[in-house]
């Protein structure tokens, strides 16, 4: 258990690193899906495994899929269709491997322990009690939360808009001031 610990966090830690130091968005977003899997294992280290699936469900899952669709929206860097993919070399491939085997050797760690029942000492939290509280007095937040992830969205998805140099802003059938009829 305590070797799974250490593990997925020195993974979370240097995948964050490469969150901060990444020269490209897209590497630096996959660096981020890294340190939250990373993070979730350390919840299952830890013995909250309900903590860590939420961790992969939501973070890894929803909130990464928007930031990747944003960051192709953008599109960052306009110079990348001149130059060929450096993805393609097998040296860009070596780090985000490397973190994959180590969190890959603490899965197994965690699994040959033993220690799957994970005894949480307290009361026991499931997923209908936290449906109900997120769903009765906190689903003021949770709508909010929703309509500014929506909101985000949209306000992406226009500055990302690339607008046609051919097209102009009057419309095909408006009539020009100085056309006579």
């Amino acid at each position: 258990m305590e070797l799974a610990f250490y593990l997925s966090g020195l993974v979370a830690v240097l995948a964050t690193v490469g969150v901060i130091t990444g020269t490209s968005p897209v590497h630096s977003v996959v660096y981020l899906i890294v340190s939250l899997i990373a993070v979730a294992l350390v919840f299952f280290a830890l013995g909250a495994p309900f903590a860590g699936v939420l961790e992969i469900i939501i973070y890894a899952g929803a909130i990464m899929v928007l930031f990747v669709f944003v960051v192709m929206m953008l599109n960052l860097r306009a110079d990348a269709e001149r130059t060929p993919p450096l993805w393609r070399q097998p040296i860009y491939w070596l780090g985000p491997s490397l973190l994959a085997l180590a969190l890959l050797a603490a899965l197994v760690a965690l699994i040959t322990a033993g220690d799957i029942e994970m005894a949480i000492d307290g009361e026991l939290i499931t997923a209908r009690a936290i449906g109900l509280t997120l769903f009765g007095p906190w689903l003021m937040v949770v709508e909010l939360s929703a309509i500014l992830l929506l909101a985000a969205l949209v306000t992406a998805s226009h500055v990302g808009r690339r607008s046609d140099p051919g097209h102009s802003s009057t419309p095909r059938n408006a009539p020009n001031r100085g056309d006579t009829p």
